[in-house]
């Protein structure tokens, strides 16, 4: 089963941003007004670039072969078995090889989350005779138990770890890491260095 894990904010607001762009140029095409058009034209298709690079290709992705992490320029597959070892910080950070790491961009943990993690897994202390929250049912002091001081990045690392102790236990051979260029992203910003060039020629 495929599971991609992504920035949702970071997500939604690239998209914004297309929508906002496509407007733009629509208008700086039928306006066109010369060397003025073809800088904005420029600018945008740069921060575009940039967009698309750190918002929308970034993810973490769990297939039934192994682990995928999409970085901006790059891509890195691990096969399950050659996961050594994954630590979470500011970033999910998953060792492999000889002694190599991959640092996932998606999902990140920023201070202000890990310290609403930890508040949540810290027990409420009753005030006063009477109880005033909620009595949670079985399921869901559960769930809220299994996410104490837990951040997204936390979950996501666990689901790592646990995905590759599994092919560790089914003597899964650990193949060799594989990664590639992304040419989608590099070629998002030669199309906006063309334009600076062309803006900066014309």
């Amino acid at each position: 089963m495929k599971q991609t894990y992504r920035s949702k904010t970071a997500y939604v607001l690239a998209w914004v941003w297309l929508v906002f762009v496509a407007l733009n140029v629509v208008d700086l095409v039928v306006r066109f007004s010369g060397k003025a058009s073809l800088v904005a034209l420029a600018v945008l298709a740069v921060l575009t670039a940039l967009v698309y690079a750190v918002a929308l290709r970034p993810a973490t992705v769990l297939t039934e072969e192994g682990l995928v992490g999409r970085n901006p320029f790059r891509t890195t597959f691990l096969p399950w078995a050659s996961i050594e070892d994954v630590g979470v910080s500011h970033s999910i950070n998953v060792r492999y090889g000889d002694d190599q790491v991959l640092r996932l961009w998606t999902p990140m943990s920023s201070a202000r989350e890990r310290a609403k993690a930890q508040r949540r897994g810290t027990p409420a202390q009753q005030r006063g005779r009477f109880a005033t929250e909620p009595t949670l049912s079985k399921g869901e002091q559960a769930a809220a138990e299994a996410f104490a001081g837990k951040t997204h990045a936390d979950w996501v690392g666990d689901q790592i770890r646990d995905r590759a102790e599994s092919a560790k236990r089914r003597s899964q051979e650990a193949g060799p890491a594989r990664v590639t260029l992304s040419y989608d992203s590099i070629a998002a910003l030669v199309v906006a260095l063309a334009l600076v060039v062309a803006a900066v020629v014309a």
